[in-house]
């Protein structure tokens, strides 16, 4: 069997060259990528009684694939989201073959036509005012690790960081004298982002007497903190502020809803959405539009403008608006 048959060269040249050389994709896209992999080359030796490193690119056929992405919403349980991230990955692949060897062309068209499926809107969970107070107040700050994991809290939601940002944040990333942190996001993008005073105070505590090189978030060992180790984290004190908020039980609290949480509060303090959307690093004004449509609270304030036979109000100036003055100087 000649070499550009065999699918493992090309999986090689896919994760180790293009995504990293050609695409310079973000480590988390290429981690997902990777991971379709691993689940579908054991899966597709088992279909074909084929050992993985004697199958060829062909094998990988419109009909195993379909079978594959079946197979992971039916025994794997993944939703339609999760199934839809496998088959971008798969067509990623087959463009990536197709482009690189004429003779599979017909292959890649194949597999680019499988559709992605449809899926539902999900509604955003974020938390109210005294829910983020209330997990705010979990950890035990008389230890250096409740102090760590306070600061942990308040810095993903001062920011509305990502997990993965909030691993990978260095020291050298916080400027001390400007008050505000740099953060590198999806696709490298870099983005700045104001602290409060508050979070400075405490980021310093936690730094203190560490490297600019060093990473910010450290586990109990003293090694940099994972993204799944934040999930954890925030989970842990989610469960026990639910024992003292009951409307915290019934939410999943994770690093993405504090985010979410994040963005809603700017949006009723009167930030606009493309500040937001910087803020939030968002590539389109889009995906923070779907903050304006979630809130119950901005949607009644411009309800309640278009009562008939209400008095209209002229518009205050945003530098007379105390609230929102308020919260600005708070940044």
């Amino acid at each position: 069997m000649k070499n550009n048959t065999l699918i493992g060269p090309w999986v090689r040249r896919f994760l180790l060259g293009y995504l990293i050389n050609e695409r310079n994709l973000s480590t988390n896209t290429q981690t997902s990528y990777r991971d379709m992999l691993i689940l579908l080359l054991p899966y597709a030796a088992k279909y074909l009684k084929k050992s993985i490193d004697r199958l060829a690119v062909t094998d990988l056929s419109p009909v195993l694939l379909r079978e594959f992405l079946t197979h992971l919403e039916h025994k794997r349980s993944c939703c339609p989201s999760t199934r839809n991230q496998r088959l971008g990955a798969l067509h990623a692949l087959a463009r990536f073959i197709g482009e690189n060897s004429p003779e599979h062309v017909e292959w890649c068209a194949q597999v680019r036509l499988i559709p992605f499926k449809k899926t539902g809107q999900q509604t955003l969970t974020y938390l109210e005012k005294p829910e983020i107070k209330e997990l705010l107040a979990s950890p035990d700050r008389s230890n250096p690790l409740g102090n760590r994991d306070y600061t942990m809290l308040l810095f993903l939601y001062n920011s509305g960081a990502r997990a993965s940002e909030a691993a990978r944040l260095k020291i050298s990333d916080i400027d001390w004298y400007a008050q505000f942190v740099k953060i590198l996001g999806k696709g490298n993008k870099q983005r700045t982002c104001p602290l409060w005073p508050i979070t400075m105070e405490q980021l310093r505590f936690i730094t203190v007497n560490r490297g600019p090189e060093q990473r910010v978030f450290l586990n109990r060992n003293g090694q940099h903190i994972t993204r799944f180790g934040i999930h954890t984290l925030v989970d842990r004190h989610a469960s026990r502020a639910a024992k003292k908020m009951q409307s915290l039980v019934h939410k999943h609290v994770s690093p993405h809803v504090i985010r979410h949480t994040t963005a809603t509060h700017l949006l009723r303090a009167g930030v606009d959405i493309n500040t937001i959307r910087a803020w939030l690093g968002h590539v389109s004004i889009n995906t923070t539009n779907i903050y304006a449509e979630t809130d119950i609270e901005t949607k009644a304030r411009a309800l309640a403008t278009c009562i008939p036979g209400a008095e209209k109000t002229k518009a205050i100036p945003w530098r007379q608006q105390p609230e929102l003055m308020e919260f600005l100087r708070g940044l």
